[in-house]
């Protein structure tokens, strides 16, 4: 569940700052991507697991009214739901904190058991869960994106068997020591994810968009210009956008270019869940991609 309070600017550390608005969303990486899915007109089903409580109810009742197939979602009952603490800036910017709650106890046993239930051909994971989870995911030889959010430690043979990774500007930092900050820094820090052995890279630059790289393509992908007002699940509406694309069978560049502007719609709304654009949305600015 994300517990937003807009504030003016960033307080500094033992800074008390007033902040203007407080709200509570459904949220959480994993489910607004399912979400961000459902919205734009896919199927998706959901692995994972909730507190049994109040935010569990909402998260879970927000997810199926989106459409999203909530069958393989657990309610645990000695631990709460998990929670992100969002501080928005007037300037749309954001800074949170999640405590797992829940989501810790999504191990690779459990994962392994609800996937032997699923047919699917994709699948999109996160990092707000154990990080033993994306090898167990792998082993079913689908394809696969792994959104490193929040950055972790990632085994050698868990990179080496992805298909795409979409990092942020700071996760690309956090495991390539490169600031993706100009092409050249992009190409770079893509490069070193592509010597790992993953297939695709895609680092996600705000609003400038994005940057693509594969064994064979390299280049920036544009985005389009909004008037943002909370980016908070801006990652989350590209993830979505561009694990539907891919599996519609859509070419790369194709997929991440119609993801940016997913992304970028999503952050003229408040939100996280309640931002995430529909079909229609999409086709209204997109219709040159689609």
């Amino acid at each position: 569940m994300d517990l937003v309070t807009r504030v003016p600017r960033f307080p500094v550390p033992g800074e008390t700052l007033l902040g203007s608005k407080f709200a509570t969303y459904p949220g959480g990486k994993g489910a607004n991507q399912a979400s961000a899915i459902a919205r734009l007109g896919g199927k998706p089903r959901f692995i994972g697991k909730v507190g049994n409580d109040s935010f569990g109810l909402q998260i879970t009742s927000s997810m199926r009214q989106a459409g999203v197939d909530m069958t393989h979602v657990l309610a645990e009952q000695d631990v709460a739901t998990g929670t992100a603490m969002i501080t928005v800036s007037d300037s749309g910017e954001n800074t949170i904190v999640v405590a797992s709650g829940a989501n810790g106890r999504v191990d690779a046993e459990f994962v392994s058991s609800c996937l032997s239930k699923i047919d699917f051909d994709t699948v999109l994971m996160q990092l707000e869960t154990p990080v033993e989870v994306i090898g167990e995911v792998l082993t079913y030889g689908r394809l696969s994106i792994l959104n490193p959010a929040p950055a972790a430690p990632l085994p050698a043979r868990y990179l080496a068997g992805l298909d795409w990774i979409t990092p942020n500007q700071s996760e690309t930092k956090h495991y390539t020591g490169i600031s993706p900050i100009d092409d050249v820094s992009c190409r770079n820090a893509a490069h070193w994810f592509l010597d790992q052995g993953v297939k695709n890279v895609v680092i996600t630059l705000s609003s400038a968009g994005s940057f693509y790289a594969s064994e064979d393509n390299c280049r920036h992908c544009e985005t389009i210009s909004v008037q943002t007002v909370d980016s908070t699940a801006a990652g989350d509406a590209f993830n979505g956008a561009l694990a539907l694309f891919l599996n519609e069978g859509r070419e790369p560049t194709n997929a991440v270019l119609l993801a940016n502007r997913a992304g970028a719609l999503a952050t003229t709304r408040m939100g996280a869940q309640t931002s995430l654009p529909t079909k229609e949305d999409l086709k209204s600015i997109a219709q040159d991609l689609l």
